[in-house]
């Protein structure tokens, strides 16, 4: 008898402590997948808060008073929409070098800029010339069709304009640690041969010849410190000043979301200003949303 009453305590012993484990696993389930919906909640809390300072960004664009209206020069503009605060940053892409317009001058400019030798430089810039031009004759440091599959790509030049600037990276000689360190200053939006001073972001500035760093950035903060769009332009270096010019209608913004507990959301897009057929003031023509944290 003593022997069955042992053996029944542990079982009684083994039962309870079973029980418990399932119900600690019950708890650990739900706490977890209550702080997965608190995750997921605040993620589409401060995506919508992004896209309305998105929205804002177009409104301020659209201010027909140039004393207020929201300049489009890479300044950051920060509001507050309840607890969360929303910076917008904003380029007019008239002030970006335009991959398919852009003469070799430029492009050389640019990528010398970053470092490259002056001679690579200009093979970049030849190669680039030949991706978009249409015939077949090679330029003294470029590259067609037969180049690029004798190094082994599976295409060969493209020999029509870029439709997008990721695209660049097809570009024999032009690499993803290359591309990423001159993204911000291409577009394939502008339509222009120059640039626009007025909206330049630095590395423009700095693939002109003769403008060092520090010039581009005391150009860039005495510009950013004008509020109106009928002032003028502050002196680049001599030869480089004037009034502020009228921009594209092409605009990439960056808005970032940031809750009241740090975690954010950013969304990086290029908006063209008209009307479409659903009644938007805008078209997107790119659209990135970066990670949430």
């Amino acid at each position: 008898m003593r022997a069955q009453r042992g053996i029944a305590l542990v079982l009684v012993l083994w039962v309870a402590l079973l029980m418990s484990v399932i119900a600690g696993s019950f708890a650990l389930s739900a706490r977890t997948e209550s702080l997965q919906s608190r995750i997921l909640f605040n993620e589409t809390q401060a995506r919508f808060y992004a896209e309305a300072g998105l929205n804002r960004a177009v409104y301020e664009l659209r201010n027909p008073d140039p004393e207020t209206r929201w300049i489009a020069d890479g300044r950051v503009h920060k509001i507050q929409m309840d607890d969360t605060t929303i910076e917008i940053k904003i380029i007019d892409e008239s002030g970006k070098i335009d991959l398919n317009q852009a003469n070799e001058e430029l492009l050389v400019g640019l990528f010398a800029s970053q470092g490259v030798d002056y001679d690579e430089a200009i093979g970049m810039s030849d190669k680039i010339l030949d991706w978009i031009d249409a015939d077949e004759e090679t330029r003294l440091a470029g590259a067609e069709d037969a180049d690029y599959f004798a190094e082994g790509y599976p295409h060969g030049a493209k020999d029509a304009p870029f439709d997008t600037v990721p695209e660049l990276i097809q570009v024999m000689g032009i690499d993803y640690e290359m591309y990423r360190k001159i993204e911000p200053a291409l577009t394939v939006y502008s339509g222009r041969k120059n640039i626009n001073l007025a909206f330049a972001p630095k590395e423009v500035l700095l693939a002109i010849d003769g403008i060092t760093p520090e010039m581009a950035e005391t150009f860039i903060a005495d510009r950013q410190a004008i509020e109106d769009l009928n002032a003028p332009l502050p002196v680049l270096a001599e030869g480089f000043s004037g009034q502020f010019r009228g921009g594209g209608t092409t605009f990439s913004i960056v808005s970032k979301a940031t809750l009241p507990n740090k975690q954010y959301a950013e969304i990086d897009a290029t908006i063209r200003m008209g009307g479409t057929l659903q009644g938007r003031p805008y078209r997107v023509v790119r659209w990135r949303d970066n990670e949430h944290k």
